[in-house]
């Protein structure tokens, strides 16, 4: 009889497996970036399409040969900078001290939190910090998302302490364009809330094994939660429960192009479940977590592969299906 080999079920990496609070994905981490621009970008999941490329890889069996490609469609409207986050460093951490909001705030900015009625203080009497970030506002109105409400976001930015201040300034109150930020060729992390699929049970939700015909009970159910001693239900044990709706974070997407005419891309009736494509949008090599219409945020890779190439390799033909 061979061994048996019976490895648990489900990944301890995910652990514990809680939905998400937002479908916007939060960001713990920062890449460091010496140049002063923001370091992510909020788009919407459009769907996926194939492109032919010219393969630019130098070490690749097809080199200099058209190759296929799957790639993802994020549509990007601009990002509108709504205020500026100060913070202090201490004994105890990283507090925020202060922040300062734009004179010309959206209306749309209300249906999310409420507005202030007036700064109680100016920018320029803030002089003791240590870093700042943007606060930003997605615009879905432009999208065929079919909503208005923003997605709000603190933002890094790369550069030094002065650096930071002094492009804070220029851009506070106005839009952010995906360009701005990143360039083809670059290599991203792209942060979202993956599908959700409601309640499953054991088989779905951990791949547990189906029972035989004659099992007691249930079939499609794991055979007992535990010994006698200890007396207690493991935190191993597969059961039932909520499954999807889960943050993840992929690394290093290759941004394949910065497309500006979104007539190249959009068939004549639209996205299946999207609809059409008005804004800048971005290929992004591979496919992307989440349902088509969610929030993503883009941001510059924390980790960047350094046998990627850096150039974005030639497009020879992009798929539309009219």
């Amino acid at each position: 009889m061979p061994k048996i080999n019976h490895p648990r079920l489900g990944s301890l990496q995910y652990w514990p497996r809680k939905r998400s609070k937002h479908s916007l994905a939060r960001v713990r981490s920062w890449a460091n970036e010496s140049k002063v621009k923001p370091l992510g970008f909020i788009g919407y999941k459009a769907g996926m399409t194939h492109l032919h490329i010219l393969d630019n890889r130098p070490r690749s069996l097809t080199k200099g040969e058209e190759i296929f490609f799957p790639a993802t469609i994020i549509d990007c409207p601009p990002m509108t900078v709504y205020g500026l986050a100060f913070y202090k460093k201490s004994i105890y951490g990283v507090r925020k001290i202060s922040s300062i909001w734009a004179a010309n705030v959206t209306k749309e900015l209300g249906r999310k939190i409420q507005l202030p009625k007036k700064n109680k203080k100016t920018l320029d009497a803030i002089t003791d910090f240590d870093d700042l970030r943007l606060l930003v506002q997605s615009n879905p109105k432009l999208t065929s998302v079919g909503t208005k409400r923003p997605k709000l976001m603190e933002i890094t930015i790369g550069g030094s302490k002065d650096e930071k201040m002094s492009y804070a300034k220029n851009v506070l109150g106005k839009e952010i364009e995906v360009k701005d930020v990143f360039e083809n060729g670059n290599q991203l992390d792209v942060h979202g809330v993956s599908i959700g699929k409601g309640f499953q049970g054991t088989i779905k939700r951990f791949g547990a094994h189906i029972r035989q015909h004659k099992a007691e009970k249930v079939k499609r159910g794991i055979g007992t939660l535990g010994p006698w001693h200890p007396n207690r239900v493991r935190f191993s044990v597969p059961q039932s429960g909520k499954m999807g709706y889960h943050l993840r974070t992929e690394y290093n997407k290759q941004l394949l192009k910065i497309g500006n005419d979104s007539s190249d891309i959009t068939p004549k009736s639209g996205f299946n479940h999207y609809g059409l494509i008005k804004n800048t949008y971005v290929l992004i090599k591979g496919s992307v977590i989440g349902p088509k219409k969610r929030a993503v945020l883009l941001t510059q890779a924390i980790r960047p592969n350094k046998k990627l190439i850096k150039e974005a390799p030639q497009i020879t033909h992009l798929s539309v299906q009219h």
